[in-house]
């Protein structure tokens, strides 16, 4: 068995062109243990599509190559996609982005919980309503009953987001990817959310890929953080230790977040370069990780 959860190395997902293959990600590699792991970025740094990539969500044209992608020991690449459907939601759930476009509109919340946690378990459907009914609770719905017949129409986006943090938890995975769980979410009800992911991973011992584009949400949230810029990563550094980030696009970034404590007449536009997209990953700061 594996040190690590996650174990990724010299990962490429790339796609045909008329100009030739673009390579969304280009050489990915880290390490994922019980931990709660921050992936950081632009839009289009390949973020969403490594989180794909580890699960097999990327189809042709797509190519998906490594040196090793394995989870807990168990080799991922290339698997049978009958084999792959019983990793994907019962060791390795995601949690996409927005709500509206994940649960399916014609089906019920508890109908659509039943149906994820028994794709993993052999139960009746009176234990498998019980166990949705324990996961609506879980996330801190107050009234599993009424959501568990309600239509995704019918409850809010943060009620969304915490019904497919609870679908994806029901089967009791291993790994967790959140790609923006947060993002469409008001500050209050992110907290939330945030809390609920946080304890949830605490208790059961799993390895969170927290995906975000929220620098101080990340730096506060997580426990490592890794920078991506045009398929690469950049930059690995504790969350902690955010703001000791060596990389000129990590403190660009940083430099362009609006500020409370000082006043700037106009936030510092990022100046990309051009060595960026083949640097080496800068190496955590002294006393890191």
């Amino acid at each position: 068995m594996s040190d690590h959860l996650i174990s990724v190395r010299n990962l490429r997902v790339s796609f045909p062109t008329r100009s030739g293959r673009f390579e969304a990600v280009r050489g990915v590699s880290f390490d994922l243990g019980r931990e709660r792991l921050g992936v950081v970025g632009e839009s289009g740094s390949g973020k969403s599509m490594t989180g794909r990539a580890i699960l097999g969500l990327v189809r042709p044209p797509g190519q998906v190559t490594a040196d090793r992608l394995e989870l807990d020991g168990d080799n991922l690449l290339n698997l049978p996609e009958r084999r792959m459907r019983r990793i994907r939601g019962g060791r390795i759930s995601m949690v996409m982005q927005d709500p509206k476009f994940s649960l399916n509109p014609v089906m019920t919340v508890g109908r659509q919980i039943i149906e994820a946690w028994r794709q993993h378990n052999r139960a009746s459907r009176a234990e498998a309503r019980q166990k949705a009914l324990e996961m609506l609770a879980a996330v801190q719905i107050r009234d599993p009953e009424r959501v568990f017949d309600a239509y995704p129409h019918e409850v809010s986006g943060g009620m969304g987001q915490r019904i497919m943090i609870a679908m994806m938890l029901a089967p009791d995975p291993e790994v967790l990817i959140a790609d923006e769980p947060t993002s469409a979410l008001d500050v209050s009800v992110r907290t939330e959310v945030l809390h609920i992911m946080d304890r949830l991973v605490r208790d059961r011992g799993m390895g969170l890929i927290f995906i975000s584009h929220d620098l101080n949400l990340v730096s506060q949230f997580c426990d490592r953080v890794l920078i991506m810029y045009a398929g690469r990563i950049v930059e690995e550094l504790a969350a902690r230790d955010l703001h000791r980030a060596r990389h000129p696009y990590t403190q660009g970034l940083l430099n362009s977040l609006p500020r409370l404590d000082q006043r700037v007449e106009r936030l510092a536009v990022l100046q990309r370069q051009d060595s960026w997209r083949e640097a080496e990953i800068l190496p955590p700061p002294p006393g890191g990780l």
